[in-house]
């Protein structure tokens, strides 16, 4: 049995299925992640990415951060991939499947799925800091420099989790709440290096990992079936 056949056969008898997905699920939408050769934290900028998506350089320098958040982080023309399309489709046959993102795109919702956990936020939530008004991200991508509260004047802010930000307690109660009970977990498309969310898997009690990468990752060595290729081709060639 090859692993296309064994991942099928894991989830054709999975109850509970957990994705727990990274950076790599929407590289086959032309997103950028952030780690490999060409990612967002080895491009050239004025300051680092990492300084860059910061919550004190927000503060200090809204028009900077708005400039690289703008160009490199709001890929709003991105369409979901077989990944993406994939696990709506099984949710949709009727399986219990819960999606568990470090990804801010949206594209999972945009495919369909209806239980999805997005641990930074996203980039489509955007508000007020004053007045706590609501924006989408078109009014954030279309504004020249930084986006202002058309009802008070207040900088829009994306309800994106920024370095030195804590995650949302809901968003992660619920998330490590459905990774516990799940009997299924695919970790698929991270490095596992980002944490607290990398640290979410080892709540899993489940019977069966699976652990799908272009690259080894922490995951391999406990998981019960390791794929290294991309995530969007290896679903594809599952059938609902």
């Amino acid at each position: 049995m090859d692993s296309i056949e064994k991942l099928q056969h894991i989830i054709d008898n999975s109850k509970k299925l957990v994705f727990f997905g990274g950076a790599g699920v929407s590289t086959e939408s032309g997103i950028p992640d952030f780690r490999s050769a060409d990612g967002l934290y080895n491009l050239k900028y004025k300051y680092p990415p990492e300084e860059i998506i910061s919550h004190s350089f927000f503060v200090k320098n809204p028009e900077e951060f708005y400039r690289f958040y703008k160009d490199k982080m709001m890929c709003l023309e991105a369409q979901p991939n077989s990944a993406h399309t994939k696990l709506a489709e099984i949710e949709r046959s009727g399986k219990d499947v819960t999606v568990v993102t470090q990804n801010i795109d949206g594209l999972h919702q945009k495919a369909g799925s209806k239980k999805v956990y997005e641990l930074h936020g996203s980039i489509h939530r955007n508000h007020c800091i004053k007045c706590n008004a609501s924006y989408n991200a078109e009014f954030v991508k279309n504004t020249n420099g930084v986006p202002k509260c058309v009802k008070c004047g207040g900088t829009v802010k994306p309800d994106v989790v920024l370095y030195e930000e804590g995650l949302d307690d809901f968003t992660v109660s619920s998330a490590l709440q459905a990774i516990s009970e799940a009997d299924t977990l695919i970790v698929a498309g991270t490095s596992l290096a980002v944490y607290p969310a990398a640290g979410f898997i080892r709540c899993f009690n489940g019977s069966t990992l699976v652990s799908m990468n272009l690259t080894a990752t922490s995951a391999d060595k406990s998981a019960d079936l390791v794929i290294h290729d991309k995530v969007g081709k290896v679903l594809s060639h599952i059938k609902v």
